[in-house]
């Protein structure tokens, strides 16, 4: 059998469904693998790798006993933002960095109920808050592309975020998935720039009960995986109704497994005109018109399309995520939990323990929002923002009455240099530019991993689907990843 990390989430689960592979085996393979891997990138906050290895044990009694659960025996790794009972979960700030949670966020416990074996909790950008994974209160995360001593490299590059952590141990092959979530592209970003496949799915359909809160109407848990069926088996695990989320959806959640390798003959891909911004590298615009060929060699057909109020997506998001983060991050207070610095006064309290506590992304993005919200501009910005929303997401549902699903770039650029565009926060919200617009909109995306590019990195394309199809959107995904045939691994694996 060749190196186990080379396996695929899917072939690993058919092999111990054979008894042809332990979990026990797997899992300190992958315990090797990120021992390796946080040496170099940093990515773990908090391994937990005897727990793992319990974990592994006690699969490996289903498996003998039959009663095997869908994920049975595969390492994954969980982003600090997922609560996690008995384990810390930090958010990647100092206000939580001691904090212990009581209870178990709904997606980590159904994924522990499919048996997946959660390695340990992965770095992000703080309270999620970033397309770098460099705001974190924690070292950096450093892509695995960045080769295999990074710090003797001349660039250390981001893996993107905000779910870096998640998005270098699943292409640094030292987890086999990754859990992400995505507010205005913290899964299919990082996804982009690293390789690997990103599904942020329809808001509403993975609970966010037990996800520490950066935007709440925005925020949606994900899947990070190499490739699209390893990222569907995850997502049929993660995804269903919960009762404790008032945001989740009841609908059925289909077999995304039974999608992939279905042909896309006769279906239309949407290609919009608005996304050809000005700035956008060549290399990057050829890939995307590379990926519709394929997937019209496929026998799909694309189709024109126009979302006129792309423009205002960017304006339009930073405005509402810092608006309702400042309401969220408001419990912060040095009161009930977390970090608190002792002042002579509660008022005096209060500002040390956020002004200590929180770094400086965190603090800029609570003082747009309370300013957003504030009595004379709340009419001005935020309830404008909120009708512009309405009109991103008409566009897409008029767009998709001529097309099934929508093909475009993730990201305006490979991976970038830690501390590029740490001095303008202007460029950094720029990466997020085709990402946005599905959070708005409440929208499923999948990003596929397409090439690498002159300068050796990888980059991919973005589809966007309809509320709740996330069907349409693994099939077409399982196309283009067959016609791409991407097998790029990074200088550094684990």
């Amino acid at each position: 059998m060749s190196d186990l990390t080379d396996l695929t989430m899917v072939e690993a689960k058919a092999l111990m469904d054979k008894k042809e592979l332990s979990p026990i085996e797997l899992t300190e393979r992958y315990i090797k693998a990120a021992e390796r891997g946080q040496k170099a990138t940093n990515a773990f906050v908090t391994p937990t790798f005897d727990r793992a290895i319990d974990a592994a044990k006690a699969s490996q009694a289903r498996y003998e006993a039959g009663q095997a659960g869908p994920m049975d025996g595969l390492p994954i790794a969980m982003k600090d933002l997922y609560c996690t009972k008995g384990v810390r979960t930090t958010a990647c700030s100092k206000i939580l960095a001691n904090y212990v949670p009581q209870y178990e966020s709904t997606v980590s416990q159904n994924l522990a109920d499919a048996g997946a074996i959660t390695l340990g909790k992965v770095a992000l950008d703080e309270f999620a808050m970033g397309s770098s994974t460099t705001t974190s209160a924690f070292d950096p995360v450093v892509s695995p592309w960045s080769g295999p001593e990074p710090e003797k490299a001349a660039r250390k590059l981001v893996p993107g975020g905000s779910s870096g952590g998640s998005s270098a141990a699943v292409c640094g092959r030292f987890a086999m998935g990754a859990t992400g979530t995505d507010t205005g592209g913290s899964i299919r970003q990082p996804a982009a720039i690293t390789g690997i496949v990103g599904i942020k799915p329809t808001y509403g359909r993975c609970s966010r009960y037990g996800i520490i809160a950066y935007a709440s109407s925005l925020d949606q848990a994900g899947a990070m995986a190499r490739t699209v069926g390893d990222a569907a088996l995850m997502l049929r695990t993660m995804a269903g109704y919960d009762p404790k989320d008032s945001t989740s959806v009841n609908v059925p959640v289909p077999d995304y497994m039974a999608a992939l390798g279905q042909s896309v003959k006769g279906m239309k891909i949407g290609i919009p005109r608005e996304y050809r911004i000005d700035g956008l590298p060549e290399e990057i615009a050829k890939i995307w018109d590379n990926g519709a060929q394929m997937l019209r060699d496929a026998g799909a057909e694309t189709v024109d399309i126009s979302l006129p109020h792309t423009k205002y997506a960017l304006p339009t998001y930073y405005i509402i995520a810092p608006a309702e983060a400042s309401s969220n991050l408001a419990r912060y207070d040095g009161v009930r939990f977390g970090l608190r610095v002792e002042g002579e006064s509660l008022a005096d309290m209060y500002d040390n323990t956020r002004g200590e506590g929180f770094g400086v992304e965190v603090r800029r993005r609570i003082l747009m929002g309370t300013y957003v919200l504030s009595a004379g501009y709340y009419d001005a910005y935020y309830r404008k923002a909120q009708r512009v929303r309405r009109l991103i997401r008409n566009d897409f549902l008029k767009a998709f009455e001529q097309c099934d699903t929508i093909l475009t770039p993730p990201s305006p650029s490979t991976a970038f240099a830690i501390g590029e565009n740490e001095d303008d926060p202007i460029k950094m919200y720029l990466e997020d530019v085709f990402t946005v617009t599905l959070n708005l909109a409440g929208l499923p995306g999948i990003v596929v991993p397409m090439q690498l590019c002159a300068n050796g990195l990888p980059m991919g394309l973005q589809l966007i689907g309809k509320p709740f199809d996330e069907t349409t959107l693994f099939k077409t995904a399982s196309a283009l990843e067959s016609a791409a045939g991407f097998n790029g691994k990074p200088p550094f694996v684990g």
